[in-house]
């Protein structure tokens, strides 16, 4: 009997586990992931992963519960996520660089079953050993400590649930927070399929191809980054952090893809001819998370002359990329002016620009905050129904917080920003959030904090504060260095007499930041 088109069977929708499990069939006895000196074929990482769920199942991990990962980059960490993912559940990626007040917050927060913690970030975690949740099973990884690999060893392989749904939590990364608390953003597995395969139209890859994983995997630009790759059945290179001879070795290993900051870029051309020529073996690299200074990106073009640079624009919220300046589009000699843009928005995400007066969509070329919606967009942000309601509207779109403009073509221009936010190196910083420290010193009255332009890090942040005469901004920057992220804390401080303020009390911080980015071609 024949079946017609609406008896057929509805495909199974594709799910995060489906990355490794297709090329463990396919190819088995392929090279998947190295590390250092060790590598795995998809054979053997997809049997990593099948005991790393079945051991996550036996700690009492079940859908819906969440795991959490602190460390450096390590295959480990996308061994977990894959492995929870299976179960239905969610990892947690932590960012390391964290300080002590703050692991402590994001830990109670996201309330993981497993933890699973670097040997090098132990002291951190120890530190704050009294105030994790009762029962926390903590696993470590690496170093003479490690219990990481007995925990596979003695686990027993899962198949993952075929039935699963695809709107299952698998990822959440943290925000630092506008209100002065870091924001957990819940990703869904068919958001991060969806940003996936979006990422791979515009980074194509061939057999034999190798992707190089450099950026922290507690960033969504890290860990969706290296999602491609794996999607794309081709190598990947995780390196622990990307230092300039861990980089410069990746490299020289064979990858053709990368990923890299701003910053990162600019110290590879200050290196010299053997970083330059390095580089050169790339066939695309990808850049953003920061803003690019322009002079920047003409050297590395210059440089580069036969690279495919490609500049992305997105944001934790809609799991990484919605916006892409392609490689062509970087060296079309009669639009010199897209070298400005951000590119235009994926084919299958949705773009408008909002006026900040009057909340009408802005007509063509005209500013206002942009707003994206699309499968990519996050479920939420974790406890927080009413910030998700702020972020979310009732028809979907997410809104963004930056301030923007799209030609008559599509391209997006990003100018400004509507959120008290600064990027530094990659690394979103809330103002809130670090003049909270400052105002608990006892001799800090007031306090703003502004992004200023630093031409290795983008932006750098700066503090400006009213004080009594005895305090100095050395002893104010120590003072942040105790209670939060080092890339957090101002780089320098100017004492004031009193900050400007509007009719209703609101610091003018775009008044306090004007003379910095002035006669710039971007705000931020």
């Amino acid at each position: 009997m024949l079946l017609s088109e609406t008896d057929a069977p509805t495909p199974r929708p594709e799910l995060l586990y489906d990355f490794v499990e297709r090329w463990a069939v396919r190819t088995p006895d392929a090279t998947a992931v190295s590390y250092g000196e060790r590598s795995w074929t998809w054979a053997q990482w997809w049997d990593r992963i099948r005991r790393a769920a079945g051991g996550l199942r036996a700690a009492g991990v079940r859908p819906a519960d969440r795991i959490a990962y602190l460390g450096k980059n390590h295959p480990a960490c996308l061994e977990l996520t894959f492995a929870a993912a299976a179960l239905g559940a969610a990892t947690a990626m932590v960012n390391w660089r964290q300080a002590g007040d703050e692991l402590a917050y994001v830990l109670d927060d996201c309330a993981p079953r497993v933890l699973v913690v670097d040997d090098e970030l132990l002291p951190a975690l120890t530190a704050i050993r009294d105030r994790l949740t009762p029962g926390l099973t903590v696993l470590v990884l690496g170093g003479e400590h490690d219990e990481y690999e007995s925990f596979l060893a003695a686990a027993s392989p899962v198949t993952p649930d075929p039935d699963l749904s695809d709107t299952a939590d698998a990822l959440l990364i943290y925000s630092s927070g506008t209100t002065g608390r870091p924001k957990g953003v819940v990703l869904g597995q068919r958001a991060l399929v969806v940003h996936t395969e979006n990422i791979q139209s515009i980074f194509p890859v061939d057999s034999g191809d190798v992707n190089l994983v450099a950026m922290p995997m507690f960033h969504v630009g890290g860990i969706c980054y290296a999602f491609l790759g794996i999607r794309a059945g081709i190598a990947s290179i995780v390196l622990r952090e990307p230092d300039g001879p861990s980089v410069l070795a990746g490299l020289a290993a064979g990858a053709t893809h990368a990923f890299f900051v701003p910053p990162v870029i600019a110290r590879l051309l200050a290196a010299g001819e053997p970083a330059i020529g390095a580089v050169a073996r790339l066939k695309y690299l990808g850049y953003g998370a920061a803003p690019m200074p322009l002079p920047l990106l003409r050297a590395a073009l210059t440089a580069w002359p036969d690279l495919g640079f490609v500049q992305v624009y997105g944001q934790t919220e809609l799991s990484g990329v919605v916006c892409a300046l392609r490689a062509a589009e970087h060296r079309d000699p009669d639009r010199p002016q897209l070298l400005l843009s951000a590119g235009r928005a994926y084919p299958n995400v949705d773009v408008r620009v909002v006026d900040l007066v009057t909340g009408a969509e802005a007509p063509v070329g005209e500013q206002g905050e942009l707003w994206f919606r699309g499968a990519q967009r996050m479920t939420g942000y974790l406890h927080r129904p009413e910030d998700t309601a702020a972020t979310v509207t009732t028809d979907g779109w997410l809104r963004t917080g930056d301030i923007g403009r799209v030609d008559a073509d599509g391209y997006v221009y990003i100018e400004d920003r509507l959120k008290d936010m600064i990027i530094t190196g990659g690394e979103n910083v809330y103002g809130p959030e670090v003049e909270r420290v400052l105002l608990d010193h006892p001799a800090v009255t007031d306090a703003a904090i502004i992004g200023v332009p630093d031409e290795h890090w983008g932006e750098s942040v700066k503090a400006v504060v009213v004080a009594d005469g005895s305090i100095d901004g050395a002893t104010l920057i120590a003072f942040c260095r105790e209670h939060l992220a080092g890339y957090k804390c101002p780089r320098t401080v100017d004492l004031t007499a009193e900050l400007p303020r509007n009719a209703s009390g609101k610091i003018l911080k775009r008044e306090l930041r004007q003379p910095y980015w002035d006669n710039r071609d971007r705000a931020i």
